[in-house]
This record gives structure tokens, sequence and C-alpha cells, in this order.
């Protein structure tokens, strides 16, 4: 009925025409406010997600280094600076200073225990001949003794040198002058890393450990090459990183791959990448470099893998994994984990589970960090979890599983469940989209109480993994080709393997680069190869002054 119709209706059919039309604007505007509500929640997570950290914690002033803008290279000083801190003593920077506990008195830790792991050299400070005359008598004092003023660290920069290789030659002189002939006799060259190549392990490795530890990207390493007196185009630079991590790391990369397969608990991520060359794809469509590890509580040797894939179907965890011994699997709720082997139980990640619901918070809420929302009430119950959990953390697994069971860990879930059914918000919300999440991850979360060996969280996965090669895919934006993508994943996957088992990643890499050649087609000798071998500990621990030798007891230079 139109307005032009009332002439012929009664004054109860107006008026209840009236009251419909008022009905439906009332909700038409409800659905207005929400989508503006929601709309809203988009922009406010938008420029949450390019200005602001992707930490959940609160931050004060200077919070994350590894991430500056272009301006903030050119303030970083005053962003860094705090006129306020303590300037650092040898002792708190030096590895192996014993920090102290909280509630607990400061330990102290001997002159062997602070400064032995570092070389050292001594700087005389002697008086002038004129200083040793004695003012009152004239007679040249005699030196009572040497007193230490005070220790300072001394950076020695990156030196290049020329190593030239000589083969010796010999010959019978006795057979040569009786019959003119004699026998030749050449000693054993070690082969080149790289056919017609200047590379060295120790060349490549430091490229490398740039690259994929320090996040400086190639065209910057092809600068501070100029720098010490060197030209090297980025493009030779690429060129050795690819042959060496698919010739001599790839066979260590898949023993890792086996090692971590026999583990009873296993954890995995996946974070976009860009290949700018792929047939078949355009530059612009999204890569994946997927993260495969050991959980960070089953008491063995961590290992962290890196698979690059164009694709984040089900089908590449799926394969991956086809061969998996273990019996608990670890990811967030992307349904694409959902295809693995039968008698695999999946596991939950409660900091994924948290997110869901911190992100939800109102901004303004979130900023004063006193929300009495919904979604604020879980994160706090979550929290509670998190927090129980880090007194854990120093257990066994079996200590760890009977402490769990005895704790409020279960009350807790039952009151973040009760929560969650007490929420009502539109679907398409922040918190509705959180409240379905976890209604969807509910047979996923609790599953850590049945072994000891299982992390309440991926975060391991996350901050070890994941967040190490998004620093470095900041800085690089993107791999060239699939080719370059796999050598990546590969030279990933040993040098954060190395920097969690407690090794210099550098002199891993350079002990790889050094026996890989005699080792590939020999698993007992890649065994020696693997992080945890007792060899590796001795050559490339962090806390060492060990340095690989030849058989003659000198510094190894090449491979023999």
């Amino acid at each position: 009925m139109s307005i032009t119709d009332f002439g012929n209706r009664s004054k109860d059919e107006i008026i209840e025409y009236l009251i419909d039309e008022h009905n439906a604007m009332e909700r038409e505007t409800a659905q207005l406010r929400q989508e503006l509500a929601e709309a809203k929640e988009t922009i406010e997570e938008f420029k949450r997600m390019i200005f602001a950290s992707r930490s959940e914690k609160k931050h004060v002033g200077y919070d994350n280094p590894e991430q500056l803008t272009l301006m903030d290279l050119f303030n970083e000083a005053e962003l860094a600076a705090d006129p306020n801190a303590e300037e650092p003593t040898v002792e708190t920077i030096v590895k192996g200073y014993i920090r102290k506990q909280e509630g607990e008195k400061k330990k102290k830790a001997s002159y062997k225990e602070l400064y032995d792991k570092l070389p050292s050299r001594d700087l005389l400070c002697h008086l002038d001949q004129d200083a040793k005359i004695c003012p009152q008598c004239g007679n040249t004092m005699e030196r009572v003794g040497w007193e230490k003023v005070r220790t300072e660290l001394e950076v020695i920069p990156a030196q290049i040198r020329l190593v030239n290789i000589y083969q010796e030659t010999v010959r019978c002189q006795k057979c040569y002058e009786e019959t003119g002939y004699a026998r030749f006799a050449r000693a054993a060259v070690p082969s080149p890393l790289i056919p017609h190549s200047p590379a060295s392990p120790t060349t490549v490795a430091y490229v490398m450990y740039q690259k994929y530890i320090n996040s400086m990207p190639l065209y910057r390493q092809e600068k501070e090459w100029k720098q010490m007196g060197v030209s090297i185009q980025r493009a030779t630079l690429a060129n050795w990183c690819i042959y060496c991590g698919k010739k001599y790391m790839k066979p260590l990369y898949d023993a890792l791959v086996k090692h971590l397969l026999e583990r009873e608990v296993t954890c995995a991520d996946e974070t976009p990448c860009q290949v700018l060359k792929e047939d078949g794809r355009t530059a612009q469509q999204k890569s994946y470099m997927w993260i495969h590890c050991s959980a960070n509580l089953d008491g063995l040797p961590p290992i962290m893998l890196y698979e690059y894939n164009p694709s984040r179907a089900g089908s590449v965890p799926q394969n991956f994994y086809q061969s998996f011994s273990g019996k608990y699997f670890l990811a967030d709720g992307y349904q694409g984990y959902n295809h693995l082997p039968k008698g695999v139980l999946r596991c939950g990640c409660l900091a994924h589970f948290r997110r869901k619901f911190y992100d939800a918070i109102p901004s303004e809420d979130r900023k004063s960090g006193k929300s009495k929302s919904p979604a604020a009430k879980i994160v706090n119950l979550c929290s509670k979890l998190f927090e129980i959990e880090r007194g854990f953390i120093d257990l066994s697994a079996e200590e760890r599983k009977i402490k769990r069971e005895a704790s409020k860990e279960h009350e807790i879930w039952n009151q973040i469940w009760e929560s969650l059914d007490q929420i009502s918000a539109s679907k398409t919300s922040l918190l509705g989209k959180a409240v379905t999440y976890a209604q969807n991850q509910k047979p996923y979360m609790e599953n850590y109480f049945l072994d000891g060996r299982i992390p309440i969280s991926n975060n391991f996965t996350e901050s070890c993994g994941a967040r190490p090669y998004a620093v470095g895919r900041k800085n690089f934006y993107f791999h060239d080709t699939p080719v370059g993508a796999e050598a990546s994943a590969i030279i990933y996957s040993l040098a954060q393997t190395a920097k969690l088992n407690n090794l210099s990643v550098f002199k891993y890499l350079q002990a790889v680069l050094l026996y890989m050649p005699d080792y590939v087609h020999e698993p007992e000798g890649m065994e020696e190869l693997m992080p945890w071998s007792d060899k590796m500990k001795k050559l490339c621990a962090i806390d060492t002054k060990a340095t690989i030798k030849d058989k003659d007891g000198n510094p190894r230079i090449s491979r023999w």
C-alpha cells in the first residue's frame, strides 16, 4: 500500500501500515548500525595491522627494532635512546653471566665464567721514562707490579684475505739421473667448493649467515663486499647460496626431515611469500613457506624446518606428514591440517585462540587495558592459562602432566566455554568470528592434557620459525625463482636449527660446507653433522673457542 491509497483505507489500516513501516525502518537502521560498527572494526584492524606492533603485549616507546620504517632509519638513535637506562657492564652482555631471578639474591659469577669464553689481549700502560724518576732523590723507580683497571670489549671487523693453494710435486732424482725417466708424486689438493669459483666454505657461510640470520639482502651485501675491497655482484652471491644449498645441504635437510617425522609431537605453521618467476603463476600471486618443527617440551634437540610450496592446500601437510610416526600434531585452526595420517591427534593453539578475542576488544579499551567486554574476559582467562603453564616450563613431561591435572586449568577452561555460550554477537563481527573460531577449535584445545610433551600453544613455531623468516622477508621482499625459494628453505632450516641448538650459525654452516662433500653418500657421516652431535657441539658451540683444523693441527681453510 502506498500513501496515495490512504483515501480508500480505514483509520486502523493506515495505523497498521505505518507501524509496519516504522518497524521495517528500525530493523534497517539496526542493520546499518551493525554494518557501520563492523566497518569501524575492520578499519581499526587494518590501522592496527599497518601502524601498530603485531605483539599482543603492551609496549612502551621503541619496541621493535627489527621492523623500522624508512623514516625510522634516520632517527633510530633517538627512538632507541633512553636517558634513564643504565650503562651495561661486561658482565651483563657476555654470554655466561648468571642473571638474578626475581626474589633471588644476585649470583656472582667467577672471572672464568665471565670472560674465559672470549679471546683476549692485554693492553699494558707504561710510564714515560721521565715519570719513573723519583722527585725526591732522583733515582729511577723500579716496577712493583701491574694493577688491572678494567675490562673492555673490542670489535675486530671482518677481514678478507686470499688463500693461494699450492700443490707439492716430487720426483725421484736418482732414477732421473740414471735413466732419464722418473716417477712423480703430487700432494692431495682440496676440491673446490664450487668449480671455477673463488668461493670457499668461509665465504659462502658468511654470505648465508648475513642473509638468513642477520636478514641482510644480497644487494646490501654486495655493497658491504665493495667496502671491504672486493667487487662481487649479487647474482654471484645468489648463485653461491643456491648451488651449495641444493648440492651440499639438501641431503642434510632430508636427514633432518626424517628425524622430525620420528618425533612423538610436531608443530606446524605457514606464512606467505612471493616468488616472481614461476611457471603458470603471476608475480603477484601468494606462495607459502611452511614451517614444521619439533615440540619445545619433549626434552629432545629442537628441529626447525622450512618447506616452500606455491599452494596452501591441505595436500601440502598431508604429503609432508605421510610417514609421520608420532601421536600428536599442534597447529592453528587452519582446516588444511585436518588431512593427517590416521591415529594422529590434532591439538589446538591457545595463542591463536586468544588472539582472535584480543583483536575483538574495542580499540579504545585495548589501549587502556581496562575493558569489561566479553572478549577481554576470554583474553584474561587465556592469560591465566599461560601464567600457569610458565610455572611448568622446567619440569619433565611426566611432572608437567601431573601438575596440569592438579592445577586450575580444567576449571579455567570450563569458565571459557561457559562464557562463550553467553556471548551474543553478529557472526560477521570480530567478536562473532572469534566465537565461531573458538567453537570450531573446542575438540582440540584441551588435548594437551593428554601428554606433558604437548605445548599449550604454537608460539615456539611462530617466534622461532615464522618470525625470523618474516623479518628477512621484510628486507628481501621476495624470492626470484622457485629454485631460490627452495634453496632458501633448506638454508633457513639448517641455520635456525643450529641456532636453536645453541651453535654458532656461522661456524655450523662453515662446518657443513667443509665436510658434506665427503658425507653426501655416507649416512653415518651425515649424522655427525646433525646440530646436536658431539662433533658439532665441540666445533660450533657458541661458548667455545674451537676452530676447524686440518690433520696437522692448523686452522682448516678448505676441504681435504
